[in-house]
């Protein structure tokens, strides 16, 4: 592992705040990339949940931003996907770390975006746009998702081919997971859509349900069902606004940590 870039300040802990190393980077694009961190032993997240991470800013106080936990609940690192957004305050930078560096970590990570929050049901529907992709990797590495649902369908539209990350581990139905491989053999199913190249599936997350092609392949019901589906979504504005307008006009309900219904977003993210 190297060592922190010289230019980078030395992090201290607060309160809110743990100072993590950055493990390794992935750059699946100009667009996205991806990095694992240390793991605090006393760190303990539901899969699906988001948490504070940063770096010190200009005024010398911590940058920070929500971030979904990528990495399945049970792993010693802690993952997160993240979009390259040139003159962002934090991605600017954030897309230029390497391992060594040093990050901020919120102590607290929280969230509607979990199984606690729905409803039991026989098929779970992740749909995600970009980066939204990234609770839905911790979920689907999730061992009880699989004992709550007997289909889980992992929806990921983008706008290239080439954002499509992690797509070789989901379309393998997650074979090398060393606790739900087997399980995702039977039960899993991805669905990659592009909307702007060629490629076997093309369309928004809404076409595909219109159209009947989401349901194609999966067996049962070629429509979305209250009574046993439940559906999560993240992703952009437009999507989540969009979908979860869709689900409540044919029956669905949102669900909370307190009252779990038949499909939640997380709020935290939403305007």
């Amino acid at each position: 592992m190297s060592e922190p870039t010289a230019e980078a300040p030395v992090l201290e802990p607060t309160a809110a705040l743990t100072v993590e190393t950055v493990n390794s980077v992935h750059h699946w694009n100009d667009r996205l990339f991806s990095f694992k961190i240390t793991r605090p032993s006393t760190f303990r997240f539901r899969s699906g949940e988001f948490v504070m991470i940063g770096l010190m800013g200009d005024n010398g106080r911590p940058l920070l931003r929500a971030y979904s936990v990528a990495s399945p609940s049970w792993d010693e690192e802690l993952e997160f996907l993240s979009i390259k957004v040139q003159d962002g305050p934090l991605t600017s930078r954030l897309q230029k770390i390497q391992p060594g560096d040093q990050i901020f970590l919120g102590r607290k990570p929280v969230g509607t975006l979990v199984t606690d929050a729905l409803l039991p049901g026989r098929r779970l529907f992740f749909f995600s746009t970009g980066t939204g992709l990234a609770p839905f990797m911790s979920l689907s590495r999730d061992p009880d998702v699989y004992e709550m649902f007997s289909q889980v369908i992992c929806v990921h539209g983008v706008r290239q081919v080439s954002d499509l990350a992690y797509r070789e581990t989901l379309e393998a139905r997650l074979a090398d997971d060393p606790l739900v491989g087997d399980q995702a053999q039977l039960q899993f199913t991805y669905v990659p859509s592009v909307t702007r190249e060629d490629f076997h599936t093309q369309g928004r997350i809404g076409d595909l349900i219109e159209s009947g092609r989401l349901f194609e392949g999966l067996g049962g019901e070629a429509r979305l069902n209250p009574e046993t589906d439940r559906v999560m979504l993240c992703g952009s504005m437009d999507m989540i606004k969009g979908q979860a307008a869709y689900l409540e006009s044919i029956g669905f309900t949102e669900g909370s940590n307190s009252k779990p219904g038949d499909f939640v977003i997380e709020r935290a993210f939403v305007d």
